[in-house]
């Protein structure tokens, strides 16, 4: 029976560790009303890139402004009074040196200078707190990020205190991605010179490359037996969003392992194995097997440099059956290999 194989050979081959993970952003802040009216406007489309400062709701400002122009006035008002406070101070000094009225009368004066200098500082504070409030009614974006679903409409009617909740606004660029690894998996991280991580999508390529770990936590989850950890990744391009989950891959190093496709390696009761021809038959190889490798599967122990392994008509071969090799055509170079079916979860 005619069949196809691939010739085998021990080859230094990239090893990764990977896991499922959840994306979130560098920083996810809630927008908030810092005073209460009605929501006039929304001025920015759900979901859109917003650069910090932009403005996202507009709050009725009428009321505010009353209230500053009534500050200004109260301010004014306060002004005038101190400038009449100092005037008399000033008149009633000299005729103090001279003995011309009662100390007390002086003293009274002096004291209501010192009162309306207060009030005026009072009063310029409240102006101060007019114009702030003034500004609250146009609510921005605290960070540069993506926006969220707006939690008020046009017309509704927002309070400062629990009630204040806007939306959201997420930092997407840089990304980061929260994952776990077993504590023998992080061992292996730790053997490593370097760490290099990237994120797979479902199809099993590269969503974003050339992130890095920046957290670790010091303690091991006793439930799970798991170490948390963190990767940051530069995405532009908005590749990946706050709350997708992704396969989180981080180099570990290499190993010599041999590599055959995925599909020639059959699961039996007694663990995986491969066809390969020996003396022209085909033969069952009990195989080790590693990560994926792309198309390929890494195996660590079962074969030997030179071996045949059947990649096609397995559903056929029986022990002993002879076989008519044919070559197959070469694989292309593959990427670092993942964790086959295993894939640690993040809480």
């Amino acid at each position: 029976m005619p069949v196809t194989v691939r010739v085998v050979r021990r080859e230094p081959v990239p090893v990764t560790v990977e896991a499922v993970g959840q994306a979130e952003g560098s920083q996810e802040v809630e927008v908030r009303a810092r005073v209460s009216g009605l929501i006039e406007r929304k001025l920015y489309q759900e979901g859109e890139r917003v650069r910090a400062g932009a403005p996202l709701f507009q709050i009725e400002r009428a009321p505010f402004e009353i209230a500053l122009q009534q500050a200004r006035a109260n301010w004014a008002q306060r002004q005038a009074q101190l400038e009449q406070a100092r005037r008399e101070a000033q008149r009633l000094a000299p005729l103090a040196e001279q003995r011309a009225i009662a100390p007390r009368e002086y003293d009274d004066a002096v004291s209501a200078l010192r009162l309306a200098e207060a009030a005026v500082a009072a009063a310029q504070a409240t102006v101060r707190e007019a114009e702030l409030n003034l500004s609250y009614t146009t609510v921005t974006a605290p960070i540069t990020g993506v926006t969220g679903r707006a939690q008020k409409s046009t017309g509704a009617l927002v309070s400062a205190g629990t009630d204040s909740l806007l939306t959201t606004v997420a930092q997407t660029d840089p990304i980061w991605v929260r994952f776990a690894f077993s504590e023998g998996e992080l061992a292996r991280l730790r053997q490593a010179r370097r760490a290099d991580v990237r994120l797979l999508g479902p199809d099993g390529r590269p969503m974003l490359t050339g992130g890095r770990l920046n957290f670790a936590a010091s303690t091991v989850d006793p439930r799970l037996g798991t170490v948390q950890l963190r990767a940051e990744f530069a995405n532009p391009e908005l590749a990946v969003l706050p709350g997708q989950f992704v396969r989180a891959q981080v180099v570990a190093g290499q190993v010599d392992a041999f590599k055959v496709p995925q599909s020639a390696v059959m699961q039996t009761e007694q663990g995986r194995m491969v066809w390969v021809v020996r003396d022209g038959k085909a033969a069952p190889a009990p195989v080790e097997t590693g990560p994926w490798l792309d198309r390929d599967w890494v195996i660590y122990r079962g074969l030997a440099d030179g071996d045949q392994v059947i990649v096609d008509n397995l559903m056929k071969l029986r022990p002993g059956a002879p076989v008519a090799p044919q070559p197959a055509v070469a694989a292309p170079t593959a990427a670092p290999a993942t964790e086959a079916p295993k894939a640690a979860a993040a809480n």
